[in-house]
């Protein structure tokens, strides 16, 4: 792809996936993310301990399969550190990323992006959930935030700048978005990101919704993350 402005450079993706028990999902998004391998951007699996079969799904289909305490933050700090490409992108294991998307990540890599998120779909069809996934991207971009289910990507030396996830059990991604908009506004990319909708399906959609409100608004008033993370299970 052309550079879309005057000196732009492509960055080369770190795709960094944390895992814990994702063997029914795991291979449909590494297949999703196999062109971008094939071009030579890096994909690393950061696993928590997982007992079912995801690492041996995994190993074939990644550049690196590492080992972290259980925890998206650590997961993901992990991967991080390991990684070479100048752009990291956090996905979630449940994710899938039509190539609308990739590419979409990819021209913006040419522009000198420094952070951003991708909008996002739920993969169910009942017709709340595309009134939620709606809320979701338009919140977002007005305020700032992203959500892991977002697809959150940012340059490695602002990850780096603002000491990348905190160590917390939930909420790091807000905690992140948080600190790097005070670097910059994120970008958000139209091309949605799917993100499975089984969390809002199995609990049931309303009331998901009202207590992922309930966290997010406790978590604004001080909340301690570690606690909100008890109520989340």
């Amino acid at each position: 792809m052309p550079a879309t402005g005057e000196g732009a450079q492509s960055m080369r993706l770190s795709i960094i996936i944390p895992t814990l028990n994702e063997a029914d999902a795991i291979v449909a998004l590494l297949g999703d993310l196999a062109a971008l391998r094939a071009a030579g951007h890096e994909l690393i699996l950061v696993d928590g301990g997982s007992t079912d079969t995801t690492q041996a799904l995994a190993e074939p289909l990644v550049d690196r399969l590492l080992a972290a305490p259980r925890g998206r933050a650590a997961q993901m700090n992990v991967g991080a550190q390991a990684a070479t490409g100048e752009l990291l992108w956090f996905l979630h294991a449940d994710s899938r990323v039509p190539a609308a998307t990739a590419e979409a990540l990819l021209a913006a890599a040419h522009t000198g992006v420094r952070w951003g998120r991708c909008d996002v779909r739920l993969s169910g069809r009942h017709p709340l959930l595309r009134v939620i996934e709606r809320a979701m991207n338009l919140r977002s971009c007005l305020s700032g935030i992203a959500t892991g289910d977002q697809g959150l990507f940012v340059t490695r030396a602002d990850f780096t700048a603002v000491g990348g996830f905190p160590d917390i059990p939930l909420m790091e991604d807000i905690a992140l978005s948080r600190r790097l908009r005070r670097l910059a506004r994120p970008l958000c990319l139209r091309p949605a990101l799917i993100t499975s909708s089984r969390r809002w399906e199995s609990r049931g959609i309303l009331r998901t919704m009202v207590l992922m409100w309930r966290l997010r608004l406790a978590y604004a008033l001080g909340a301690d993350p570690a606690r909100l993370a008890r109520l989340y299970r």
